[in-house]
């Protein structure tokens, strides 16, 4: 099987020397990412193959040294050495061999799709709007040190710096992997800058977390769209240009809206929606998949209000606590600074 794999990454690598595959950008497109995915598969696999050649050359060590009745000291020392290091290099062969079937059959065949996220302010007026925004930082920090892309496909904006919404694109290795616990309804505590009294203010920001859809994932049929133009608005919903550049598209089977203004143009917007209609669609069709989950994309992320809650942020007691797993971390401020990593494990073991 391993072979196998080789050959079809040796295949794959000619093919992006091809003119004729580089000059069809639907075929390079193709290619590049069955190559990207392969890479660190047939990496693996040479990693395994030299530990394999090791441990074929210690197994020989051992049976030439066998006989120590007529062998010298060192022999013996030299037999004893491949012995214990047979022992790290079967374990190590291992592990391999999981991390390697783990990549070419994940749990989750979602797993290591790039991702749509959406966050969205629920209760609590401007602090809600705020706390999106915290919350946009917090994973764009994250993402940073995860070494993915970050591309803001729409937003929008209020005057005081917060966000009624924002979706973002963020592409990299395993990002619905690490980031699909995300999903759901993320409750704030704390005393808001506006708030003269020193009271301390709850708010809630839903969260939706989205495998990105290719097109070749879903195919949408132009029939079933209705595209409207519109002028972009800035905060507070004032027009900022004079050129219908943003674009709406419904989705008519279903009446699913898109929306998109932040891109310069109107080709842009209307790419960036195609995008996130066909990641919310692929969306729907995995929840309905997986029974266990939830089954329409309105159960991921509630109503926002503030009884549904994944999560908790209190900032006067330093501490974030996930409900999900009853567990608590402190140091809140370098959680929110991206630093969501212990999280996100604790609550991969308890899945």
């Amino acid at each position: 099987m391993y072979q196998e794999i080789k050959e079809k990454f040796n295949q794959l690598e000619k093919q992006l020397a091809d003119p004729n595959i580089t000059s069809d950008p639907k075929k390079l497109k193709k290619v590049s990412q069955e190559h990207a995915e392969l890479k660190d598969v047939v990496g693996l696999i040479l990693q395994l193959e030299k530990i394999e050649d090791n441990i074929k050359q210690n197994q020989e060590i051992i049976e030439e040294k066998k006989d120590t009745s007529t062998g010298s000291a060192q022999d013996q020392e030299l037999k004893d050495m491949a012995g214990l290091e047979l022992s790290t290099l079967g374990q190590n062969a291992q592990k391999l061999k999981l991390q390697i079937e783990a990549e070419l059959n994940p749990a989750d065949p979602m797993d290591k799709k790039n991702i749509i996220m959406e966050i969205r302010a629920g209760t609590g007026g401007d602090e809600s709007a705020l706390f999106t925004a915290d919350l946009f930082r917090m994973y764009s920090k994250f993402a940073e040190k995860q070494g993915w892309k970050i591309n803001i496909l729409n937003s929008n904006r209020i005057g005081i710096g917060g966000f009624k919404e924002i979706i973002i694109e963020i592409k990299g290795k395993n990002a619905f992997s690490l980031l699909k616990y995300e999903r759901g309804t993320h409750r704030v505590q704390r005393i808001p800058e506006t708030e003269k009294s020193g009271r301390i203010h709850t708010s809630v920001v839903t969260v939706a977390v989205l495998p990105e859809a290719e097109e070749v994932d879903i195919e949408i049929k132009s029939e079933d769209l209705r595209i409207d133009t519109f002028a972009s608005s800035g905060p507070g919903g004032q027009s900022v240009n004079t050129t219908n550049s943003a674009v709406r598209i419904t989705y008519l089977p279903t009446n699913l809206v898109v929306s998109c203004q932040d891109q310069k143009d109107q080709h842009q917007n209307k790419a960036k929606a195609m995008q996130i209609l066909r990641s919310r669609l692929l969306a729907q069709i995995e929840e309905e998949r997986k029974e266990k989950e939830a089954k329409e994309r309105k159960q991921q992320i509630g109503t926002g209000d503030r009884s549904e809650k994944i999560r908790t942020y209190n900032f006067p007691q330093d501490r974030v606590t996930d409900h999900r797993i009853k567990k608590s971390w402190h140091s809140i401020d370098r959680i929110m600074d991206g630093e969501i990593e212990n999280i996100i494990e604790e609550l991969k073991r308890a899945a």
